[in-house]
């Protein structure tokens, strides 16, 4: 080994060690100067702020916001504790946020502080934390969640301001579905004898149907003598019934977004979409063109997810020529194996498409061989050894991140409360143009696999354009940006409008 090599594995022994402690922030002094220089220069550590940093990876190219984003959450509690001495808490609007499992990375974080200095702390990619200073509530309402300090759940429910109940429904309606029962929020309401926000919270319950809950708030109250003036914070109904009981709230957060977002998708994909014309499809004639587009279909879907295939090796692929154990061309690609992978899934996709135009219901089609999809897919990279067996056993069983975005997907438990969410959403859909559109996007934001969750998403898409009559339609990689960001838009911003006219433009 040569004195630079030496001198890099040295650093990145002394990284190790830190990360191997669970060590996110990294601060100037947890390493040596020379070692910090030498890491920052080869792109192991990048730095956020002045005296601190985080583990990166090399080959993130520059302006690449994806080693942040996955780190923010873990950066920001280290951050904090250090500089606030554990003196600190979010504030309640962004306790819901975690309480509900949305890490969605915000440009500014507000924290509440004793020591705070009522200005913003700037980091990288145009966020923030801003730390006001003000007192924190007692500690009975205090609770920490994935090592960040945050209101319990009662009290951010009670405390979080008016306004939230109208810019973020969604998140509100989820959280509290997570009650169970009144004295949850009547110890707080009582303790701090807030008969205002006591009539917010009763009309909020009674709004989402646990009227339940809003009485013994009202009961609670009057015991004190406390009268209570009743005011629904929302400022629309829902239509959907939640259960008397806890329900994982990502699973309430997912209907809640998929009924919100329902209407915006009919609204802006073109009124024939509307109206399904299945009974007018010719099936063998369907079938044929969806074949015919394999060739287009798997370069643009496969150059989307950055594999670097050709049309040639397509070819070569569906010829059934192609033998990793033979091929000296093909073992130049490891890249081969994925187009093989595309191939026989796709080959699995057509059979789906071919029962769904038979009239079978698509959201059972789809929970029934989307595990023979993905096994597909991956297939040929197991036996080539580049993927390990392990992983084809189903959902993943840890975390994962998009690249670029600043959408956290659910954690592993919550994966499998959501898919056969998701099923029976699809299920029960009746409008065709609603079902391309979320069992789409509701898929990628899940991210229930490790890999191929893009690829996936996007034969799903064409599974419920076959429910409706519609031609399978390809996504084209010289708008991958476009596409991309429209899916960030729905992710972050709960706005599925621009990827609704994304999906629209391309039919």
């Amino acid at each position: 080994m040569n004195p630079i090599s030496q001198k890099l594995a040295h650093s990145l022994e002394q990284l190790k060690q830190l990360q191997d402690q669970g060590i996110v922030a990294l601060q100037s002094k947890m390493l040596e100067r020379n070692d910090r220089e030498r890491l920052s220069k080869h792109g192991f550590i990048r730095e956020i702020m002045r005296g601190w940093y985080i583990p990166s990876s090399p080959d993130e190219q520059m302006g690449d916001s994806t080693s942040w984003y996955a780190s923010f959450w873990d950066f920001c509690a280290a951050y904090l504790d250090e500089r606030l001495k554990q003196n600190w808490c979010l504030s309640p609007e962004q306790s819901i946020q975690l309480h509900i499992g949305d890490k969605t990375v915000p440009p500014q974080l507000l924290v509440r502080s004793p020591k705070g200095r009522n200005k913003p702390t700037n980091f990288i990619h145009n966020t923030s934390v801003f730390d006001i200073r003000s007192t924190l509530p007692n500690l009975n309402q205090l609770t920490i969640v994935d090592n960040l300090r945050v209101y319990s759940l009662a009290s951010a429910i009670v405390h979080c301001s008016k306004n939230t109940f109208v810019d973020k429904p969604i998140q509100m309606r989820t959280a509290l579905t997570m009650i169970t029962d009144a004295s949850e929020v009547l110890v707080v309401l009582l303790e701090g004898g807030h008969v205002t926000l006591a009539g917010r919270l009763t009309g909020a319950f009674r709004n989402i149907g646990r009227d339940l809950i809003a009485d013994n708030i009202l009961k609670g109250m009057d015991a004190a003598d406390y009268k209570v003036k009743e005011a629904d914070p929302f400022e629309d109904k829902t239509s959907i019934t939640f259960g008397r009981r806890e329900v994982s709230p990502y699973v309430n957060r997912m209907r809640l977004m998929w009924h919100a977002m329902r209407d915006d998708v009919i609204e802006h994909f073109p009124p024939a979409f509307s109206v399904e014309k299945t009974d007018s499809i010719d099936i063998d004639e369907y079938l044929a063109e969806v074949e015919d587009k394999f060739l287009s279909d798997a370069y643009h879907s496969l150059s989307i997810e950055g594999y670097r295939v050709t049309y040639d090796l397509i070819e070569h692929v569906r010829s059934g020529d192609w033998n990793p154990e033979q091929s000296d061309e093909s073992k130049k690609y490891l890249d081969a194996m994925v187009a093989k992978g595309y191939w026989d899934a796709f080959q699995q996709v057509m059979t789906a498409v071919e029962r769904v135009l038979h009239g079978e219901n698509c959201g059972e089609v789809f929970e029934a061989v989307h595990g023979d999809w993905y096994l597909a897919l991956f297939g040929p990279s197991v036996a080539a050894g580049i993927v390990k067996q392990s992983d084809l056993a189903g959902y993943r069983t840890g975390p994962v991140f998009i690249r670029k975005s600043m959408h956290t997907p659910p954690s592993r438990e919550a994966v499998r409360d959501m898919m056969p969410a998701l099923f029976d959403l699809l299920i029960a859909e009746e409008n065709s143009a609603v079902r391309v559109i979320l069992g789409h996007f509701i898929f990628v934001y899940i991210h229930p696999y490790f890999d191929g969750n893009g690829r996936m998403g996007r034969f799903i898409m064409n599974l419920m354009m076959a429910s409706g009559g519609f031609s399978w339609t390809v996504v084209p990689v010289e708008r991958r940006e476009e596409y991309m960001q429209s899916l960030e838009a729905a992710s972050v911003k709960e706005d599925i409008v621009p990827f609704t006219r994304f999906i629209a433009s391309l039919l």
